[in-house]
């Protein structure tokens, strides 16, 4: 294995730590070596560059691999022919290969001199002839790194290895240009300070806060790509905070900014907004496997009905009465208009829906029908709504919060104990659909679904009745609804 080695264009070393995660890299993944010689034997360079050189000397080593080459698509193809374990071209309008090799996802893509139609801000791919130009259209320094296969020259021309050690995000060229030729990179922005812990260096915070409204030029589906990525970030408050201080939530999410209540002197009331932001990093701690995008999209959406449903009683108190159910349909439209798949917006919905649903359990008020009912409407959601309903507690009252907890955990248990004697991950009516029709001798329609509806209404009141009485229950609401004597 060479030793990696500082190109002409950066004069500054590597650190020993630094040199060891570059090696590190390409010593696990001889791939890219391989893969080097390949292209050097066709007579073109090959490059690691963008995110995998970056998360190399950051010590984290992943299993998809980013190139550039001055090779253009068809020549990337003929050299890839016999070496990859398959190949695909979905990226090529953008100069784009990928392959697969020893389980490694590679993308090699032609080095570009990218222009941007300034109405649509969609990329106008020109193939480049060299490096520094390529690694100059990127979006930030900390991305515009690059070291030669085989070779392992480390080529850094705008300080991006300085910036990664002070985590400083900072763009090649100036924020205004980069941010011009792509809008959607004050977003990226932000979704970086929130996976990687970085800040936003003070020129590029100024032009995001002032370019803002650019933001309206990109499609919502890209725009939804990368919230996604921040929400699922390491440390999405940060991020969240960039997007609201910024302006940029407005231009998409503004209900996050709404959050931001006036607080008066006579009707206090806890800063919702921050309240907000400390649910989400609460929910982040009851993960168990990574990123729950659902659970943190709640988490966020969970008071946005509070702006709408404020109100200040005659005593001065101040109440947000049926916000969960505004919020539920505040958010049924934002993330619809964000291109959300249906059922991942259905999920998150039923979710800011419910979320209340367990207060005033601590009161005593709660039968078993009721607790019957809150595992049934929750459905496969339970695991969630439960960790969702505990990062809701943030009061600084070590009592109350104390209080809350032991009745959400009597709450649990209370669950267990009625799990353990009745089928509550699937409670259905005592008697299904050819039992009712049979029953009442009618034939199948929406008679059937009433009376099945009205026998799960009884199920969760109940609990589970015997055929008997399931039967005689169904006569008699039959003879109710004059279906028979």
């Amino acid at each position: 294995m060479s030793e990696v080695s500082a190109s002409h264009a950066d004069r500054r070393e590597l650190t020993a730590a630094q040199r060891n995660a570059v090696a590190e890299l390409l010593r696990v993944s001889p791939v890219a070596d391989e893969l080097g010689r390949r292209f050097a034997r066709a007579g073109h360079e090959l490059h690691l560059v963008g995110g995998s050189l970056r998360d190399a000397l950051l010590g984290r080593l992943g299993e998809d691999l980013d190139f550039c080459t001055d090779a253009h698509p068809d020549e990337t193809i003929r050299i890839l022919k016999g070496w990859a374990e398959s190949i695909w071209e979905t990226g090529r309008e953008f100069g784009t290969i990928g392959a697969q090799r020893d389980r490694l996802q590679l993308e090699i893509t032609t080095f570009r001199a990218e222009a941007y139609d300034q109405v649509s801000r969609h990329p106008v791919v020109e193939y480049g002839t060299n490096l520094i130009d390529d690694l100059k259209r990127r979006d930030f320094t900390i991305n515009a790194m690059a070291v030669s296969l085989p070779e392992h020259r480390f080529t850094d021309p705008y300080g991006g290895l300085d910036d990664l050690a002070a985590k400083v995000i900072r763009t090649p060229g100036t924020p205004r240009e980069s941010f011009g030729d792509d809008p959607l990179r004050m977003l990226r922005a932000a979704r970086f300070a929130a996976q990687l812990r970085f800040q936003v260096h003070p020129d590029a915070h100024a032009a995001m806060t002032q370019m803002a409204a650019d933001l309206d030029r990109i499609s919502a589906e890209r725009v939804r790509d990368e919230f996604t990525k921040l929400l699922c970030g390491a440390d999405p408050v940060t991020g969240l905070r960039l997007l609201v201080d910024t302006g940029l939530a407005d231009r998409f999410l503004p209900e996050l900014t709404g959050l931001k209540l006036t607080i008066d002197e006579h009707a206090q009331h806890k800063d919702v907004y921050e309240h907000t932001l400390t649910v989400v990093s609460n929910a982040v701690s009851m993960e168990e496997d990574g990123c729950d995008f659902i659970l943190r999209m709640a988490a966020l959406m969970h008071d946005v009905g509070k702006p709408a449903t404020k109100a200040v009683g005659p005593d001065g108190r101040v109440s947000f009465h049926h916000h969960e159910v505004v919020g539920a349909r505040l958010t049924k439209a934002r993330m619809k208009a964000l291109r959300y798949p249906k059922d991942i917006t259905a999920q998150v919905v039923k979710l800011v829906a419910l979320h209340l649903r367990f207060y005033g359990y601590g009161r005593g008020e709660w039968t078993d029908s009721a607790v019957r009912r809150y595992v049934a409407d929750a459905g496969d959601l339970l695991p969630r709504l439960h960790k969702l309903t505990r990062s809701d507690c943030t009061t600084r009252n070590r009592r109350k919060a104390a209080a809350l907890a032991a009745d959400y955990d009597a709450l649990e248990e209370r669950i267990a104990r009625i799990a353990s004697e009745e089928d509550l991950a699937r409670v259905r009516p005592d008697l299904d659909g050819n039992a009712i029709m049979e029953l009442l001798g009618v034939p199948p329609g929406p008679l059937v679904g009433k009376a099945w509806q009205y026998l799960k209404e009884l199920r969760l009141e109940r609990g589970p009745l015997d055929r008997d009485e399931a039967e005689a229950e169904l006569l008699r609401w039959a003879r109710e609804q004059g279906v028979r004597d």
